[in-house]
């Protein structure tokens, strides 16, 4: 009877610690996020989206303040819709911006806002049209050797001059 009771305990700590790192890789891998405040759900349109997923921060200040809930294709517009979920404590002017940017240099990629200056602020339903682009780092990269093409190619260096014999 006493070893039954001992491995009944084992068993359930070994459930837990199990959990415990389950939690822990789906929170450091941005797959999970526990948030318990009241969100207000708004949309953003971009041209590119680079690798932004859904369940990605969106920060401000570099304080999360929302996550992305959603990504689709607008086959009309040929632009990227990007559903947030911000918190509702948090408030935004309507004429904020919006841009992809990447922790790191080859980091995970996130949604920054920038407040404007307007007094009326973003409600539920409401979509950002000032917004900025991920940038591609194969774009960049075509974009530098292209440039560096186009440049003139430098000149030969010419021969020194020689002093004339005598």
């Amino acid at each position: 009877m006493d070893r039954s009771k001992n491995d009944v305990w084992v068993g359930l700590f070994v459930l837990l610690g199990a959990l415990a790192i389950l939690f822990l890789a789906l929170q450091s891998a941005n797959l999970l996020s526990l948030s318990f405040q009241p969100t207000y759900q708004v949309s953003a349109r971009f041209d590119n989206i680079g690798g932004l997923k859904p369940g990605a921060a969106v920060r401000s200040s570099g304080v999360v303040v929302g996550r992305v809930e959603s990504i689709s294709f607008d086959d009309k517009t040929y632009r990227a819709r990007v559903n947030l979920e911000l918190e509702k404590r948090y408030q935004f002017p309507r004429d904020s911006s919006m841009k992809i940017l990447t922790s790191g240099l080859l980091g995970e990629q996130y949604l920054g806002i920038e407040a404007g200056a307007e007094e009326q602020m973003l409600a539920a339903g409401d979509t950002i049209t000032n917004t900025q682009s991920a940038v591609v780092l194969e774009n960049l990269i075509g974009q530098f050797l292209y440039n560096r093409a186009a440049e003139p190619a430098p000149a030969p260096p010419s021969a020194p001059a020689t002093a004339p014999r005598r």
